[in-house]
Parts: structure tokens; C-alpha cells; sequence
């Protein structure tokens, strides 16, 4: 499974960005998809993840209540929604996709290239 992230850009503070992860080379229709980001001289921090059926999501408290994950999985894709963006969420930002128990342990087996956001005025 090779998977794509897309979206990224520079966007004002408060302003919106989604983001695109499509998978191809098989499908991820019953994988966990989650996002992570990293910015310089930082660890990288999950952002968001999501059940294979997407009833289920979880974030950090760090972005809770403005980023929302969502999946099609007949277009094999997964969007995040991040809204209200502050300077602090500029980073690298990567999909990954993994079994169930990806969910919870944070390990995905699959990562996509990653896309950059730059939040700035």
C-alpha cells in the first residue's frame, strides 16, 4: 500500500486547510488511518486517527475540537479537517494506515510522504 498526502500550504492564523491522504496499490478500506506531524527539533505527534469504518476517532487534547478526521473508503481516502490553525500547527503533517490496533497503540505499518503546513501571517 503506497499512500499520498496532499493539501498542505501556507494559511493564515484562524484559517482552515484540508488535507488528503489517498492509498493505492491496495485498498484501506478496513485499515486504521491516522495523521501525525512533525515539526524541526520536534517529536512527531499523532494529530488524529480513525476506525476502518469510521465510526470511531480520537485526537490530543492539542487539536481537539478543531481538526476532524474523516474516510471514504470507495475513493480509498482519508481528510482531516483542521480549522481555527495556529502558528504551533505548522509541521510536516503524514498519514499512515495500519490494523486495528493501530488505533491505540500509536504503531501504523504504512506512511505516506508527508505535506507541509505553514501557519503564518
Amino acid at each position: 500500500v503506497q499512500l499520498q498526502a496532499s493539501g498542505g500550504g501556507l494559511v493564515q492564523p484562524g484559517g482552515s486547510l484540508r488535507l488528503s491522504c489517498a492509498a493505492s496499490g491496495g485498498t484501506v478500506s478496513y485499515y486504521v488511518m491516522g495523521w501525525f506531524r512533525q515539526a524541526p527539533g520536534s517529536e512527531r505527534e499523532a494529530v488524529a486517527a480513525i476506525s476502518w469504518g469510521g465510526g470511531s476517532t480520537r485526537y490530543p487534547d492539542s487539536v481537539k475540537g478543531r481538526f476532524t478526521i474523516s474516510r471514504d473508503n470507495t475513493k480509498n481516502t482519508v481528510y482531516p479537517q483542521m480549522n481555527s490553525l495556529k502558528p504551533e500547527d505548522t509541521a510536516v503533517y503524514y498519514c499512515a494506515a495500519g490494523p486495528s490496533s493501530s488505533y491505540y497503540t500509536g504503531r501504523y505499518d504504512y506512511w505516506g510522504q508527508g505535506t507541509q503546513v505553514t501557519v503564518s501571517s
